[in-house]
């Protein structure tokens, strides 16, 4: 029970958390305390946050090395996008068309992570993380070539080169390299916050569960899990599955908040610059990835007064905070303060 209170205190200090910063920015921006640059980065934060969330549960619970989450998220981003310009007459409710695109978005993205997992969760370490990348690449190249249009009759699919010929009235939703132009801004903050918060739910209740015990002794020692019948491949699945699912919602609401969206968006970079914050963040701490991903997608425009030096001194801080967060006085200050649970490595 003492350990129990100790990780439920844990999980409601990071609710506890993304509610007040919810609540702080809602006033500042209806209070006209930030600024539009800010303002029009708040989405995209919470994207990023969910997006974090569901790496370090891939990375942080699980223990696999993923390099192409960015293929999950493009692929939450274009199904979702699709299915929400479709919807446009059918459902004209802004709020209730974001919440199917996302279902949609994350049901497409999981079964990208089903098929993928398949093959990919036999692997471990390097290999793993190679494969993961190639995948990503792959769903990158797939989006690039893929036309969808739409007119009175429906959708209409094609691959390598239009070939479509669209009827009175018809439009291109998809047009290949040049992604999906004109795209109605949906997604709101309020939509983030939501997500982050149904993102830690799961999360936490994964982890906490019987399959949550399951995972992280597979992360500990894979051998001595199956010597005592733990389904290593199942667990394996269930989590990868679950981290496609979240990261597609998260791409569904990123793209929901472009004007326009294409494939490059979502290469080898965003999948780095994501496993930066499962990593700043410390590895199964889910609200050291909420803060990092917020910080690290802040820095940059906060940095836009250094001109041309501006992304060297965004590397120096990080690596600067990165140094400063492996320094053994600080992680024993902050043991100290957040309460963590014995005999695993996940923090709320």
């Amino acid at each position: 029970m003492k350990r129990l209170s100790k990780t439920s205190r844990a999980n409601g200090l990071t609710y506890v958390m993304v509610v007040v910063a919810f609540v702080i920015l809602q006033a500042l921006s209806a209070g006209g305390g930030l600024s539009s640059t800010l303002q029009g980065q708040l989405v995209p934060i919470c994207a990023y946050v969910v997006m974090a969330l569901s790496l370090n549960l891939t990375v942080g619970i699980l223990g696999e090395l993923s390099l192409g989450h960015a293929g999950f998220m493009s692929v939450g981003a274009f199904a979702g996008t699709v299915a929400a310009v479709s919807l446009q007459a059918a459902l004209p409710s802004a709020p209730v068309r974001l919440l199917v695109s996302m279902i949609v978005g994350a049901g497409c993205a999981a079964v990208a992570g089903f098929l993928i997992g398949i093959p990919v969760l036999r692997l471990n370490g390097d290999y793993l993380a190679i494969v993961t990348l190639a995948f990503g690449e792959i769903i990158k190249s797939i989006v690039n070539n893929l036309y969808i249009g739409m007119d009175g009759v429906g959708l209409h699919v094609s691959f390598l080169k239009n070939t479509m010929t669209l009827g009175e009235g018809g439009r291109m939703i998809l047009n290949g390299p040049m992604g999906i132009p004109g795209i109605q801004k949906i997604s709101t903050f309020t939509a983030g916050f939501l997500l982050i918060l149904v993102a830690l739910i799961i999360i936490f209740n994964l982890v906490n569960s019987r399959a949550g015990r399951a995972i992280m002794a597979i992360r500990d020692n894979r051998i001595a899990a199956e010597s005592v019948g733990i389904g290593v491949t199942k667990y394996k699945m269930m989590a990868f599955v679950l981290s496609a699912a979240l990261a597609g919602a998260a791409g569904t609401l990123f793209a929901q908040g472009q004007t326009a969206v294409i494939a490059t968006k979502f290469d080898f970079n965003t999948s780095i610059l994501i496993l930066v914050f499962v990593v700043l963040g410390g590895l199964g701490r889910m609200w050291g990835s909420i803060i990092a991903a917020a910080a690290l997608t802040i820095l940059p425009e906060a940095l836009r007064g250094f001109a041309t030096y501006r992304m060297l001194v965004y590397a120096i801080v990080l690596i600067l905070v990165m140094l400063a967060t492996n320094n053994p006085m600080l992680k024993s200050f902050f043991a100290r303060i957040i309460p963590k649970r014995k005999g695993a490595s996940v923090d709320g």
